[in-house]
């Protein structure tokens, strides 16, 4: 008994450290700041009171500029979709051929004639065709997404035009679950508000996620069987 619980020990005790792993919120490396660079302040021992490397800008607002700023974004997204569509198709089509006329005698005339006999007593050669097509399709199809909240992201570049390349991420891990939120664009200095922030529908080239993964985000989700009985692949 003591060698199968300690075999089982073994055995558990990966499974709670994958479990505790996976618990954690991942970092994406995509939205990482900024490489850390090995900042090095000069030493000038000059005597006087002013150094280099510690002078305090007097006239300088607070807003992002340099590479490993962080702002704060402001996520204001909503959208509003609507689209409707109305299809109506009909066709008719009629075509009547008379028997035709040969040296002015009516074709069965000049059959019987010439001694060629038809098969049956009333034999006519009119013909007439009718076709008719009709379709009828109507769609509609209505989405609404929001989004509010905020994020601090930090600078990753400073483009030539003095635009500045921005992304982060946020990791939050409530009760059973990890909710994500991953911000990355292109900001005009300009657009930044004097309190250092700017607001998610001025990011150009925008990227803005917001997912979860855990017990909840599991349990909305439908099982792979159901999802290929709907899609497209389903024959039927």
């Amino acid at each position: 008994m003591k060698i199968i619980k300690t075999i089982s020990l073994i055995i558990l005790l990966p499974g709670c450290a994958m479990m505790d792993n996976m618990a954690k919120p991942r970092h994406d490396l995509e939205y990482a700041p900024a490489k850390q660079l090995s900042y090095q302040v000069p030493q000038n021992n000059n005597g006087s009171i002013y150094q280099a490397g510690y002078e305090v800008r007097l006239f300088e607002d607070i807003r992002a500029r340099r590479i490993g700023d962080i702002l704060t974004i402001n996520l204001v997204e909503k959208t509003d979709a609507t689209k409707e569509s109305d299809t109506d198709i009909k066709k008719n089509n009629t075509t009547t051929i008379a028997a035709p006329t040969i040296l002015g005698a009516s074709a069965p005339t000049l059959l019987d004639a010439v001694g060629i006999g038809l098969p049956y007593t009333g034999f006519n050669l009119n013909s007439a065709l009718s076709s008719s097509n009709a379709f009828t399709g109507e769609s509609e199809s209505t989405q609404k997404n929001s989004l509010s909240g905020s994020i601090t992201v930090s600078v990753i570049d400073v483009l030539p035009n003095g635009y500045l390349k921005i992304r982060g991420e946020k990791r939050v891990r409530l009760n059973q679950g990890n909710e994500y939120i991953r911000v990355a664009g292109i900001i005009r200095p300009t657009d930044i508000n004097p309190d250092n922030s700017v607001e998610s529908t001025k990011i150009a080239d925008a990227t803005i996620m917001y997912t979860g993964e855990g017990a909840l985000a599991d349990a909305n989700k439908i099982g792979w069987i159901a999802r290929f009985f709907i899609s497209a692949v389903f024959p039927f």
